[in-house]
């Protein structure tokens, strides 16, 4: 999808901060996290469970429940305009019609008592300021493009009428309905089977394409991101460890975190007969983590000055860049 990218930016995060105030402590789930988003680019931003990638774009689509989350501080810049400054009413003429977003579980995301005519129609009309029946039209279109057989039929049936993977392709259909300049999908195959993961995978990415939509695809699996995304940003414990693009990532990780995430994947191109790799311990408790490396405890590789401070980014070229005290890390 390279070749669809311009030098436009049509997101920029920059220093963003979430935190979550609890009687244990301050969870700060998201900490310094910047990046950019161009036209028609598809960036994935990949870590293990409670990594901070689905609160980010939460924070980003400014939907953080407030108590207990709070955005602590950082920039969200949409075409000049910073979300995290706009009132509920401005925010509302951007969601959906400029920002779209899919959430995790399909099944959950869909209002049960609600047909699925009703809940398309409805966003379709709120942006596209069309009539009733030309919004029906619209939203049957977009189920025809989203692999729904039948559309036209199978509108007015109810959530639970449809299997998983269906009621994903109406999410999706749905997100696209109003033709967003940018798609978040957080984690759209994680609720599917492997069947129809790539399915799902190969909608979005043709689609998207089709639309000349970016995209911020949020998943734990490097396997997923790497025939999908031009970028990749490595989340562990709130922050940003790596970034850069798709090539530079597989081909030269620096950081041991991202390393172990590619090794414990499944390659193709590759004759290994070994076991899969797999990360020793857990991820951290992010409540109140002390100034140091959080990924020491579970790292092959670490130093002294590994336990005691942060590692600034170092930059290896062409954006690739790493959050690591250690200068060259081997596989």
């Amino acid at each position: 999808m390279a070749d669809s990218i311009t030098n436009e930016t049509v997101l920029e995060v920059k220093n963003l901060r979430t935190y979550f105030f609890t009687d244990e402590g301050t969870v700060k789930a998201v900490d310094d996290v910047s990046f950019s988003l161009h036209k028609g680019e598809v960036i994935g931003i990949v870590g293990e469970s409670g990594s901070g990638k689905s609160v980010t774009n939460l924070a980003v689509m400014n939907l953080i429940q407030t108590p207990p989350g709070k955005i602590m501080g950082g920039e969200v810049v949409y075409h000049g305009f910073d979300l995290l400054k706009m009132s509920e009413k401005q925010l509302q003429q951007i969601r959906g019609a400029k920002i779209a977003m899919i959430f995790q579980d399909p099944m959950t995301s869909l209002n049960p008592f609600l047909k699925v005519s009703t809940q398309m129609i409805e966003t379709i009309r709120l942006h596209q300021k069309l009539d009733k029946k030309a919004a029906k039209e619209k939203a049957i279109e977009m189920l025809t493009l989203a692999g729904i057989p039948a559309a036209a039929d199978r509108i007015d049936n109810y959530p639970h009428q449809f299997s998983g993977g269906m009621c994903q392709r109406v999410m999706i259909a749905m997100g696209l309905s109003c033709n967003p300049e940018i798609l978040i999908a957080d984690e759209p195959t994680s609720a599917l089977d492997v069947t129809i993961q790539a399915q799902i995978l190969d909608l979005i990415r043709d689609l998207t394409k089709k639309l000349g939509t970016a995209v911020i695809l949020i998943t734990h699996s490097l396997g997923v991101v790497a025939g999908m995304c031009d970028s990749i940003y490595v989340m562990y414990a709130g922050r940003i460890v790596e970034r850069g693009s798709t090539n530079d990532i597989f081909e030269n990780p620096r950081h041991p975190y991202t390393i172990g995430l590619i090794k414990s994947v499944p390659r193709l191109d590759r004759q290994d007969t070994e076991r899969l790799f797999s990360i020793p311990g857990q991820p951290p408790n992010v409540i109140d983590l002390p100034p140091c490396c959080p990924f020491f405890p579970r790292c092959s590789v670490v130093m002294d000055i590994c336990k005691t401070k942060y590692p600034e980014e170092k930059d290896y070229g062409n954006g690739h860049r790493a959050a690591c005290w250690k200068e060259e890390v081997h596989e």
